[in-house]
């Protein structure tokens, strides 16, 4: 059944007329703009405790102490601000006075868009809230990334958000996909986008971040996410600022000797480039949404288990919807301007120099390769050999069409393309989907495909689709793969 999407007045008028729902908002950067919902439709005084702005930062400081980077609109702010809130609600009202009462602290942090229009704006937003008095709260935070051009548009998005994130969390219970897609009733998606979020607490323990960081992409709020070998989402500004990013795409379905070893290979040659710096590399292992959907609907088990193996492996996962390298390019050109590098093999060369991917560009190749080189950027090509009579294929034995060969010449020339050399020649014919036939089929030999202990780790949880080879295995209908 469809959820009935009621007005931003209606919803914080639902909130102040349930008297079992109190406490405290502390807005900082761009007015109160969400308590002023409530203030507006009336009855506040059975919802709000106390409202403030701290918008000078010594009585900032002194409140919620200083910040060591002396930022604030920053995730550890907003978590301080959550703790600091709470925390006097819990001090300050007596628990025998207020027997039946679920307590919330919200709290936002934002910085709008600045005079020059060159900064559009970001800002941090969450809540620590009650279901029962009688257990702990629960946390829901969120990083935003505004794309108004009027600050008062800006805020008035803010404060409309806020309302729907407190209204969701009260009302919307048990279901976190449905409170992520309620916090844009109201609101445009193009007005603002959500690119990191986080559940915690007793109500989302059985909440995977990585599993809501793929909701953002799906349901069309950011174009990609990143998590850390935790399992942790990542603000991918906090991680990309001002970095050195090297990036490897794939399906790592599972992740095989040859992904890692085109990753470490690239970092050798990487980190040897004038214009890196080793304590400022981070490196990205890259899933498409268009490969999570290639056979059709996304399966979350198989999504988890690609992530599962990457961050057991300690490696950092970035999910995104670019299925054009340029598009990704220019997306860390967001946050960076140092240099970059694509991992790639010589099929992914060939998709490249596609002219198909760029129909939709009115200067075509040309322009999708000003974007991709309007940053500094290096690819990085790792060789192929499907069967081992075939020669080795690298860029220098690459085929291109004749009109888009003057530009691969100059790249060429330049040195931004460069062939990894110090390959293992004794994996060039691992390929995943390979793996993956065995593994589902429960024939031998993909075990010696895997890095280390990947293996043990797909026998262990039984990671895509693998059963011990038994009679019930080889029951299991296998034409899907064929």
């Amino acid at each position: 059944m469809e959820r009935m999407v009621l007005s931003t007045a209606q919803k914080a008028l639902k909130v102040n007329l349930n008297e079992n729902i109190y406490g405290t908002f502390a807005e900082i950067g761009a007015g109160q703009e969400v308590v002023r919902n409530f203030f507006r439709v009336g009855a506040a005084s059975g919802t709000v405790a106390k409202a403030m702005s701290a918008y000078d930062k010594l009585f900032s400081d002194a409140i919620y102490g200083k910040e060591m980077d002396g930022r604030y609109v920053t995730e550890d702010r907003l978590r301080k601000m959550l703790d600091h809130e709470y925390g006097l609600i819990e001090k300050r009202l007596d628990r025998t006075d207020h027997p039946k009462r679920c307590y919330f602290a919200f709290a936002n942090t934002v910085a709008t868009i600045n005079f020059t229009r060159k900064f559009k704006g970001h800002g941090w937003m969450g809540i620590r809230f009650q279901l029962d008095p009688d257990k702990e709260p629960n946390d829901v935070l969120f990083h935003i990334r505004m794309k108004e051009e009027e600050a008062s548009l800006q805020q008035e998005t803010i404060g409309i958000m806020g309302v729907n994130l407190i209204y969701g969390c009260f009302n919307i219970r048990n279901n976190p996909e449905e409170l992520l897609k309620s916090l844009y009733d109201n609101i445009a998606r193009y007005k603002m986008e959500i690119d990191m979020i986080h559940f915690e607490g007793p109500e989302f323990e059985h909440v995977d971040n990585r599993l809501m960081s793929l909701r953002l992409i799906q349901n069309g709020m950011t174009d990609a996410v990143i998590f850390g070998p935790e399992g942790n989402n990542i603000l991918p500004a906090a991680l990309l600022y001002k970095k050195n990013i090297l990036t490897a795409r794939g399906s790592f379905r599972p992740v095989t000797k040859v992904n890692m070893d085109m990753v470490r290979t690239s970092i050798d040659a990487f980190t040897q480039e004038r214009k890196v710096k080793k304590d400022k590399l981070v490196v990205l292992f890259e899933i498409t949404l268009n490969n999570l959907k290639s056979e059709g609907e996304i399966d979350e088990q198989d999504f988890l288990d690609r992530a599962d193996i990457l961050c057991s492996l300690g490696q950092t996962v970035l999910i995104s919807n670019y299925q054009e390298y340029y598009k990704l390019v220019e997306y860390f050109s967001r946050y960076s301007e140092e240099r970059m590098g694509l991992i790639m093999g010589v099929t992914n060369l060939h998709e490249l120099f596609d002219n198909k991917y760029y129909r939709d560009l009115k200067g075509g190749i040309l322009e999708a390769f000003g974007i991709l080189y309007s940053s500094d950027l290096k690819l990085y090509v790792y060789p192929s050999q499907p069967n081992p009579n075939d020669p080795i294929e690298t860029s220098k034995d690459f085929k291109i069409h004749p009109r888009f060969q003057p530009l691969y010449d100059f790249l060429v020339f330049n040195r931004r393309i460069k062939d990894i050399d110090t390959y293992d020649p004794e994996i060039l014919q691992i390929f995943s989907r390979d793996v993956l036939k065995k593994i589902r089929r429960g024939e031998s030999g993909w075990e010696d495909c895997l890095p280390t202990y990947v293996d043990q780790m797909i026998r262990d949880k039984h990671l895509f689709g693998y059963y011990p080879h038994t009679e019930e295995a080889e029951a299991v209908d296998l034409s899907s793969e064929d």
